[in-house]
């Protein structure tokens, strides 16, 4: 299931530019509704109340308006709820969920600093509680990582592993800026084609499209939605959302639960550095495994032997890409992400990465790693990032990623302290290291200033937040859940630990699974220190 190459969630994206390629931090895909900037006057005179929902209402009103918008986006607004639309291009496209899913836009200000100039639509997808009226307790709303992933088409593709917490939520999710049917951005036709091309169609939006800015979203759809507090679900990059969100508004917070979370006190350098570290020791685990499971491992013997095939393959495909029976062939690049793309799977990926590896090293063709290559259409260029919860097709995902990395982060390297850093990367594993290390140029000559190093996630005076994270996780170490936790401030981060493999454990871990939807759905926490294997 389920952030930048240097962290957040589910791999490794990579982009093309000014014959460059580059591997794009984990973090990551898609996008609804042709959502536009609307310029009007104040702002505020789009606002109108446009209908209203075809099932009965439920009784909850908030009474906690964020403060500071004009009346327009808070009391002079209800969402339209009605049948969702077909994707978009932004989103990738395809066909309508259908059935029980709504959607919905939200009217926010472009600039919470400036919010009587001009409102932007947020796309908005939700599932009504399928319990009893009487003992729904609210929306939980849902980020499936990223950035650069797609609510409106995420949710209705992982539904079903909520389906228990969905009896008693409205289980909601929406695009966040920058993505799909929220302000797309717009950095190439069918490829990141580079800053100047972001600059040159969404200019105008870039410097409004980082998370701070989403959070104060998710705060104006908490009221809209008729909930005192936000009841929040964020895995990997969503973790990071849901830190900001409980960092500047923690008398909101609800019932939180940030899972496979990203590292708050690292910058993307950092980042980087960690996670493809942390891919190299579960690709070590792994070659263990497949060295005792299997007599004729593709591997090899140990993890000794594992790195120096695996390189030697790296190195082959990158003079002489593999055919995947498709119209793309796989190189070393693509190979690499694939790779940490099963490991992402945990123990369940181990099996059908000693196949992929078989196909390519024995017959020479590339269809099952290529498989796990990307997480957008080939077009896109786009592989899966730390925190994704997805594999989407197509959509604005790769533009959306970088445009918000570098609306969040204030990192701007001159052209020797990136050969450096590329240098660092590099050496941080032998077999991962090169693939990864071109992302340090992701935010290089980028239009805007970020906003800080590391998100703030301070949240003094928030209720506890639950935090959950793998020892095993390749793509947001574990090192980074006691960091969240610390940063979140005394007794407000517990930390409930999965012994497992693999990028996120809800829902296949039932210890984990059990202890989340008892704080959830009842609001009793873990012990601190809770263990589960």
């Amino acid at each position: 299931m389920g952030a930048r190459n240097w962290i957040s969630g589910c791999s490794v994206w990579r982009v093309r530019w000014g014959g460059v390629s580059a591997a794009l931090g984990r973090r990551a895909a898609a996008g609804l509704l042709a959502v536009v900037v609307v310029a009007a006057g104040t702002g505020c005179d789009a606002l109108s109340d446009r209908g209203s929902d075809s099932r009965p209402p439920t009784s909850a009103k908030a009474t906690n308006p964020p403060a500071g918008l004009p009346a327009a986006f808070t009391a002079g607004q209800r969402l339209n709820w009605s049948a969702c639309p077909a994707p978009s291009a932004a989103q990738g496209g395809g066909d309508a969920p259908g059935g029980d899913w709504e959607c919905a836009t939200m009217k926010a200000p472009l600039d919470y600093r400036r919010p009587g100039r001009r409102a932007i639509d947020v796309a908005l997808i939700r599932k009504r509680a399928t319990g009893p009226e009487r003992k729904r307790i609210g929306s939980l709303v849902l980020n499936f990582g990223g950035p650069g992933v797609s609510g409106v088409m995420g949710l209705p593709e992982f539904a079903g592993d909520y389906a228990s917490l969905g009896q008693r939520y409205d289980l909601v999710s929406f695009d966040p800026r920058g993505v799909g049917g929220t302000i797309p951005v717009n950095c190439g036709e069918k490829a990141y084609e580079g800053s100047d091309v972001c600059e040159k169609h969404s200019g105008r939006l870039l410097p409004y499209v980082g998370t701070a800015q989403t959070a104060r979203d998710l705060d104006l759809m908490r009221y809209l939605l008729g909930d005192q507090k936000l009841n929040y679900f964020g895995v990997s990059y969503g973790t990071e959302l849901g830190g900001v969100y409980a960092h500047l508004f923690p008398k909101n917070v609800g019932r939180l639960v940030l899972e496979a979370p990203v590292d708050p006190t690292q910058n993307l350098l950092q980042e980087n550095i960690s996670q493809v570290k942390a891919v190299q020791s579960a690709f070590d685990r792994f070659a263990r495994h497949c060295a005792d499971a299997y007599d004729d491992c593709p591997t090899g013997s140990d993890p000794e032997q594992a790195d120096q095939r695996v390189i030697e393959l790296l190195d082959k495909l990158k003079k002489t890409p593999a055919a995947t029976g498709g119209d793309e062939k796989l190189d070393g690049d693509l190979a690499a992400h694939a790779i940490s793309n099963y490991l992402d799977l945990g123990k369940e990926g181990w099996g059908p990465l000693v196949k992929a590896l078989r196909e390519v090293m024995e017959q020479g063709t590339g269809s099952k790693l290529m498989k796990k290559a990307y997480d957008h259409a080939p077009g896109a260029r786009a592989l899966p990032r730390a925190g994704a919860r997805s594999e989407p097709t197509g959509g604005n995902g790769t533009s959306a990623l970088v445009a918000i990395t570098c609306a969040d982060s204030n990192l701007r390297p001159g052209y020797t302290r990136a050969e450096q850093w590329i240098k660092e990367t590099e050496a941080a594993s032998p077999v991962f290291g090169e693939a990864w290390s071109l992302s340090v140029y992701l935010c290089y000559d980028w239009p805007f200033h970020g906003e800080r190093a590391t998100p703030d996630v301070s949240a003094d005076g928030a209720p506890a937040i639950l935090v959950v994270a793998n020892t095993g996780d390749p793509t947001t170490p574990y090192a980074g859940a006691g960091h969240m936790v610390s940063e979140l401030g005394e007794k407000v981060g517990v930390l409930l630990t999965v012994r497992a493999e693999g990028h996120g454990s809800y829902p296949q871990n039932q210890c984990a699974s059990r202890t989340v939807d008892t704080y959830l759905l009842d609001g009793t926490l873990p012990a601190r220190d809770t263990t589960c294997s």
